[in-house]
């Protein structure tokens, strides 16, 4: 069904005014959530059940989710760094859990590949002890037309590493979009990637399958939910994207069984 307007979410321009105080800048005040806005079951249901996220939860505990990525992540697109999709799910998760602190650092990087992530990952996300690691991957390798030989042997370095942390990690491949699909090696990228997170046993989220049913399902105008470079997403589909990123992680933690005693790596 058609939406009628997808294009970018209007900022809210009315603040709260408090006296004495100066209106709260645009940019950091929250949007309201797309309502047209809807997946697949199999494009956003995780296998794996999220168990370091169920039991900081069920504690009460501070969160900390660290995105890492490229362009896509960084918020590429946007009109402002607080219509990334990082910057959404924080707003989302909080009004899930009203009573957890709860961060979600975002560590895009314009531009980025598969081995500079990589060799990134201790300092960018690791160093921060998270407790839920998205990690984008593969579109920047598809537009620089690389072999994809290597990318299998990286990624799963990049997940042992990840893992070895006790932080829960979700994949998320490719964005569906017209300078990605001109590539010849775009699918390929996305079933090696679908491929590794059943390999290591850690969660894809499938952004491609997502934009591809908004497309193809749903036969929204791909100028409608990307940048007018028809690659970035644009502020409506960020918020989107973090909506159901949101929802999708709230199930997973919720119906993870927490095991007493289960080893916490922090207070």
């Amino acid at each position: 069904m058609h939406r009628h307007s997808l294009r970018s979410i209007a900022v809210i321009g009315a603040g709260a005014l408090l006296a004495g105080i100066a209106s709260i800048p645009l940019e950091v005040m929250a949007e309201p959530a797309p309502e047209s806005c809807a997946a697949p079951f199999d494009a956003t249901h995780l296998v794996q059940p999220l168990s370091r996220m169920a039991s900081r939860i069920a504690r009460g505990a501070p969160i900390t989710i660290v995105a890492i990525g490229s362009s896509s992540t960084a918020g590429a697109g946007a009109s402002s760094s607080a219509a990334s999709y990082p910057a959404r799910l924080e707003l989302e998760l909080r009004q899930q859990f009203p009573r957890l602190a709860i961060d979600v650092l975002n560590r895009g990087a314009n531009g980025e590949e598969t081995p500079e992530m990589v060799a990134r990952l201790d300092r960018s996300v690791i160093v921060e002890n998270p407790d839920l690691v998205l990690w984008q991957v593969g579109t920047n390798s598809v537009l620089q037309d690389r072999e994809l030989v290597g990318h299998a042997p990286l990624i799963h370095e990049g997940l042992v590493l990840l893992k070895a942390t006790g932080a829960d990690v979700v994949l998320i491949d490719p964005q569906y979009a017209p300078k990605v699909l001109a590539k010849p090696e775009a699918h390929r990228m996305v079933d090696l990637i679908s491929l590794a997170a059943k390999r290591d046993n850690v969660d894809l989220f499938r952004r491609f399958a997502i934009m591809r049913h908004w497309h193809q399902t749903e036969l929204v105008p791909f100028e409608e939910f990307l940048s007018p470079d028809l690659l970035h997403m644009n502020d409506w589909s960020y918020a989107c994207l973090a909506k159901l990123l949101a929802g999708t992680i709230v199930e997973a933690s919720t119906r993870a069984p927490v095991t007493a005693g289960a080893p916490i790596a922090r207070n």
